[in-house]
């Protein structure tokens, strides 16, 4: 028995420890800091997301900060999945880590993005329904909006909810508020700047100030 739970120990904190070195690898801020060598974090927000940095630098290489933010969330569920045997609390394990990597890479001094695009991605392996509920309100709400951190906080705000109803186990809705409150904590400045009107709108042309 002991055997077995030293196994199962360092298991899941293998795949912890690189399911958030996977969620480091932050697309903004390697492709802003090292190609086009001007550090989104020093423009706008300061935030080290896909909105920030399509507002300050706009182009082709946004694409490439979208496929960097996908690739690692997708390898981080996929690797846990395939570990734990599809288990949907692996996936959950895996996304949590990979966000907080995303969020608080140790090799870019703990300051990174709000994990939209990432815990999104997450949303989609784990399942359709939580999936369709995140995007959807996303989408409806930026559409309608234009606040993309309106439809930021919807997202957090309802993942570990709808996690809840497809999943009803005490250790995938435990997991499911932390990561949806972590989304949630991220944007918490956004929460402000909208109470008190201010807050950017999102534009398909990118611009040198501002950011969410």
């Amino acid at each position: 028995m002991e055997n077995l739970w030293l196994a199962m120990l360092l298991i899941y904190g293998g795949t912890a420890v690189v399911s958030y070195f996977l969620g480091c690898f932050n697309g903004a801020v390697i492709v802003s800091k090292y190609i086009l060598r001007d550090d989104i974090r020093n423009h706008g927000s300061g935030n080290a997301g896909l909105t920030n940095f399509h507002r300050t630098f706009g182009g082709g290489l946004t694409f490439v900060v979208i496929l960097c933010d996908v690739l690692k969330a997708v390898l981080a569920v996929l690797l846990a999945s395939t570990v734990f045997g599809g288990a949907v609390t692996a996936k959950y394990w895996a996304g949590l880590f990979c966000l907080l990597g995303h969020m608080f890479p140790c090799m870019f001094h703990f300051k990174g993005g709000k994990g939209i695009l990432s815990g999104g991605t997450i949303a989609l392996m784990i399942d359709w329904r939580v999936a369709l509920v995140v995007w959807g309100g996303f989408l409806v709400l930026v559409i309608v909006t234009r606040y993309v951190s309106l439809g930021s906080l919807w997202a957090g705000a309802s993942f570990p909810f709808i996690s809840w109803y497809c999943f009803p186990e005490v250790r995938v809705v435990v997991l499911a508020f932390l990561l949806g409150g972590l989304v949630v904590w991220q944007h918490r400045a956004n929460i402000r700047r909208l109470l008190a009107g201010n807050e950017n709108k999102f534009s398909l042309h990118h611009k040198k100030e501002g950011g969410t």
